[in-house]
């Protein structure tokens, strides 16, 4: 895949919410409008999380939607943001993922994570407390298989014979596999599977440079070479107008941030006794101390808003605190109906888009992929 034109790596992200009266499929339809439109308005990437059991985010399958976005684009690239691990076999993540790159040309970028809805794991049967060892197993076993062809592995908590995957791996996906980690302990753990960092925007940004830097120094010193530069996420809104800017703000990302404490329970005491929720634990009493709307209000201003102006100055200050490849902005969420979405897309497109394809030329997501050994 060609690489000329490399700029701050621009991508969007699809997050099918459903915070309205909306039904569910006038939901999907709205956003596949939106997904559509990503590479004629000149976005870099297409997106999308994994979700399932409430409307928060309706995609149970984030590979099947960018197969089809695949089939309807020539350019952007792909990316999971992410994968829920726990609740896959990896056979079937590795088979998926393999299909993706090859049908797309070398577009796929690999987002992979662990999970944090109490919800979701209970209706999977997965238990809760095991998915840091189940993470890990499970993605260094894909990795594995999307470098080799070949999956095998012999774990604790999984176990899987030699099989080889088919059609095989054209690439492999070394510095285009990436994680969501919110704690250190994750952060720790991202770095040692090899992987960047996906940062999705739930703590201080003085706290989020000071931990990226401090996995950037281990990965180096795990691996002896830099780590794949991060993916910053941010639901984000953008209106020429300063007021129009500001209550778009505060109408949809408080509602955004208001839905994602309660789709993950922050206040649920289940978090205190979870293992590998401690981080989360934690967070549950800063609520419980500082009140719920407090922390709803805080949440939402980690995200991204403003003039097209402030937007761009944001995007670049948050970039390269982080010497982040690139950002992802969400412009579809907190119950926008479709035609502020649209608006809010084509405003970024229009007048934050090309400002920031013009700055830090040399930043990009992903690289070249490496040609994968033959199993």
């Amino acid at each position: 895949m060609s690489t000329e034109g490399n700029h701050v790596h621009v991508g969007t992200g699809v997050f099918f919410q459903g915070l309205d009266e909306r039904d569910d499929g006038a939901v999907v339809r709205d956003h596949l409008a939106l997904a559509d439109q990503a590479e004629p308005r000149g976005f870099d990437s297409v997106w999308t999380a994994e979700h399932h059991f409430t409307r928060y985010h309706m995609m149970p399958n984030p590979t099947q939607f960018l197969t089809w976005v695949a089939a309807r684009t020539t350019r952007v690239r792909l990316g999971t943001m992410v994968t829920v691990l726990p609740w896959h076999d990896p056979v079937r993540v590795a088979e998926e993922t393999a299909w993706l790159d090859l049908v797309s040309g070398g577009r796929a970028l690999l987002g992979l994570g662990r999970g944090l809805g109490s919800i979701e794991f209970d209706a999977f049967r997965v238990p809760m407390g095991d998915s840091r060892v189940r993470f890990v197993e499970h993605a260094t076993a894909v990795a594995r298989a999307l470098d080799t062809g070949v999956l095998e592995y012999d774990g604790e908590l999984y176990r899987q014979p030699r099989a080889e995957v088919h059609p095989a791996p054209t690439a492999s996906f070394r510095g285009r596999t990436y994680a969501a980690a919110v704690s250190p302990e994750s952060a720790e753990i991202v770095a040692r599977l090899g992987f960047g960092l996906i940062l999705i925007a739930q703590k201080p940004w003085d706290t989020t440079v000071r931990e990226t830097a401090a996995y950037r120094e281990l990965f180096a010193a795990l691996h002896g070479y830099e780590p794949p530069a991060p993916v910053l996420v941010n639901f984000t809104t953008v209106d020429p107008d300063p007021g129009r800017a500001r209550a778009l703000h505060d109408e949809y990302a408080t509602a955004y941030a208001r839905s994602t404490i309660e789709h993950y329970e922050f206040t649920n005491p289940r978090l205190e006794t979870e293992p590998g929720y401690e981080y989360y634990a934690g967070l549950r009493r800063n609520i419980t101390k500082h009140g719920l709307p407090a922390f709803n209000r805080f949440l939402a201003d980690l995200q991204m808003g403003g003039t097209p102006e402030e937007l761009v100055e944001q995007t670049v200050e948050r970039v390269r605190a982080l010497d982040a490849g690139g950002v992802v902005n969400v412009l579809g969420f907190g119950g926008m109906p479709a035609d502020v979405a649209a608006r809010n897309a084509d405003v970024y497109a229009c007048d934050v888009l090309p400002r920031l394809h013009a700055i830090d030329t040399h930043r990009e997501l992903g690289g070249v992929p490496v040609l994968a050994p033959t199993a």
